[in-house]
């Protein structure tokens, strides 16, 4: 099997020889794959024919949450899916998984259409993380609803340590840039899955490595990786959203959103989602109800 980097080294001289595509094209392209093999080598992925669709979504919404802009996404998409082409092509794999994977919506007003879920839509999504196989369907449930559950960023969410986890009292502590840590309260479910995650998943998973204090491991035993942690989320909207581009951006809006909604007071939600300003949180306010934005 040829490695991912042989492949898109391959394409990009097809690109450059055969099609006749501009230098500076090509250039563009060989960065926007240059990422993409940092993100696969993050998960462990060697060859195109270990990718699935869900990395690929993946891959999409990392971008996202690193700030590029819609249209610079697009464009990196627009390579992944030529390379993922051109493997078809010459028969290196079988299936183009990156055929159907969406450039991202539209923005209005520095946010994307569509970024909040519905209450119903969160759960769905528990429920399909669930179903990965075995402990990993514990770990992905528990890391999914800690997500949503505290509106943690996914860096975050991995970067947790047992220390850093309090069942009795109900949180949970998290490091956001800049090393700040904050201590946050998690819901009933949360709980819960962290609870039935470290009680029956994680013993069988350290026992294959070394992860030391981390509370989410792989199947290494090692802490989860931000990519893997990505994957994990992009495998449970897959199953019960595929249309819709979930991302842990998604669960925070939504998180903050809800929370809003139900009449929290904004500086609250500041110092949850751990915002050093509240006119960063304001934004949530302009998709809620008329009552918490006159709260505001």
């Amino acid at each position: 099997m040829r490695g991912v980097e042989t492949v898109v080294e391959e394409y990009l001289g097809d690109l450059g020889l055969r099609r006749g595509w501009a230098r500076n094209t090509v250039g563009a392209y060989r960065r926007d794959l240059g990422r993409y093999l940092l993100y696969l080598r993050g998960l462990g992925i060697e060859g195109l024919g270990g990718v699935r669709a869900a990395d690929v979504r993946g891959f999409g919404g990392a971008l996202r949450d690193e700030g590029l802009a819609p249209a610079s996404v697009a464009r990196a998409l627009v390579a992944v899916r030529g390379v993922h082409a051109f493997a078809v092509s010459v028969g290196l794999v079988a299936v183009d998984v990156a055929s159907g994977v969406a450039a991202p919506d539209p923005v209005v007003s520095g946010r994307r259409l569509g970024d909040v879920l519905s209450v119903e839509a969160v759960e769905a999504l528990f429920v399909a993380a669930s179903a990965a196989s075995g402990v990993f369907g514990l770990r992905d449930r528990a890391l999914v609803e800690v997500l949503y559950g505290c509106g943690a960023r996914v860096s975050e969410a991995v970067g947790v340590d047992l220390a850093d986890v309090d069942l009795a009292a109900g949180t949970i502590g998290l490091r956001g840039s800049g090393g700040r840590r904050r201590v946050v309260p998690l819901g009933a479910g949360a709980l819960a899955a962290l609870d039935v995650y470290l009680t029956r998943a994680r013993p069988e998973l350290a026992a294959s490595g070394s992860g030391g204090a981390a509370v989410f491991l792989n199947a290494r035993g090692g802490r989860l990786s931000r990519q893997s942690g990505w994957a994990a989320l992009a495998d449970a909207a897959g199953r019960s959203a595929p249309e819709r581009g979930i991302s842990p951006r998604t669960l925070r809006s939504s998180f903050a959103t809800h929370l809003l909604d139900g009449g929290a007071d904004v500086r609250v939600v500041q110092e949850l989602l751990g915002h050093s300003s509240v006119s960063t949180t304001r934004v949530y306010v302009r998709q809620t109800p008329d009552e918490p934005r006159q709260m505001y």
